[in-house]
């Protein structure tokens, strides 16, 4: 044992894996269904059943020219997306512009999200590679919905999680998408909840892989190129759900 080892033990302690907790994952998202403003539970949700996703998907991210570049780089989305001044310098029509309409009209900031995720990761912000890599997916969740077309009604948020389950195999994704359309097929059984999702996930895997894409360059794409070069298929199932009905979407308490 090193004298460094000795002065800074937790230094040389393993990252490991959070072991799969269904049961805490179940008792979040009770919480979250009576309250869904209650973001933390969010959190919780995937800390109990992410596992080895996280590192899975940094490891993927390494095996590609493109992403194995921005891991190097390592730049911090959160910092960017919460800057007007470079939102500001896309053009219309470009994934950025949609981006910054999207964000602005329901008063969105990338740092608060991070400040909920803080509450029940407080280890977020560490200086390692895999925890970067989280933060980035916590990230890129409102830029998924400009890509894919769902909304942040309940609905759009059970499609854009189980689009993104399709795109890393974390459990976390996959339990909330799916608990999500069961409570809404149970509020209104018009609803094709469960079809939406399906299709989301099926979209999620047939798409490029995203997390390790350069969003700046990204940004200055226009929105329906973007989509094509990416193969993002269109949400249909979602889409043919008039508006007026997924806005009153409450869930049961």
């Amino acid at each position: 044992m090193t004298i460094d080892t000795l002065a800074y033990p937790e230094e040389f302690q393993s990252l490991k894996p959070q072991r799969i907790q269904p049961l805490a994952a179940y008792r979040a998202f009770r919480k979250l269904i009576r309250d869904k403003e209650d973001t933390a539970q969010v959190f919780e949700i995937m800390k109990a059943l992410s596992g080895r996703s996280q590192a899975r998907g940094y490891a993927r991210m390494l095996r590609t020219m493109e992403g194995g570049r921005q891991a190097f780089l390592r730049d911090e989305l959160a910092h960017r997306l919460d800057d007007p001044a470079w939102l500001a310098r896309f053009k219309p029509g470009t994934v950025g512009a949609t981006y910054r309409a999207f964000r602005e009209a329901r008063g969105f900031t990338a740092d608060g999200l991070a400040e909920v995720e803080r509450e029940v990761v407080p280890f977020i912000d560490a200086p390692h590679p895999i925890v970067w890599y989280s933060r980035r997916l916590r990230d890129i969740h409102d830029i998924w919905h400009v890509l894919t077309g769902y909304g942040t009604d309940a609905l759009g948020e059970a499609c854009v999680v189980s689009f993104s389950y399709g795109q890393t195999r974390n459990l976390g994704f996959a339990f909330i998408g799916y608990g999500a359309a069961q409570e809404i097929q149970r509020e209104n059984r018009a609803i094709p909840a469960r079809r939406a999702v399906l299709q989301a996930w099926r979209n999620g895997r047939a798409a490029r892989w995203l997390p390790g894409l350069d969003y700046e360059a990204l940004f200055r794409e226009p929105l329906d190129a973007a989509r094509m070069r990416l193969g993002i298929r269109p949400a249909t199932v979602y889409a043919a759900v008039p508006e007026t009905v997924r806005n009153v979407i409450k869930l049961r308490a």
